[in-house]
């Protein structure tokens, strides 16, 4: 999944592929966050991008891959 950088404190980018948001963090852990719409991923990149995903993950399930 190609990612994109985004500025943020605690993200280090993000991309979204077949209801799949793929997050990288600064620390280098990578996380997918399940059942995520285009319309939400596309709500994460607008304002605070760590807030916007702490919030998706109160509603997605989702799995550490790295």
């Amino acid at each position: 999944m190609q990612r994109q950088y985004v500025s943020s404190s605690n993200v280090r980018s993000v991309g979204w592929e077949n209801n799949t948001l793929e997050v990288e963090f600064n620390n280098g852990s990578i996380y997918h966050y399940h059942n995520v719409s285009q319309t939400e991923y596309r709500s994460v990149l607008v304002g605070s991008v760590g807030s916007n995903i702490h919030r998706l993950a109160k509603i997605h399930t989702y799995t550490r891959i790295v």
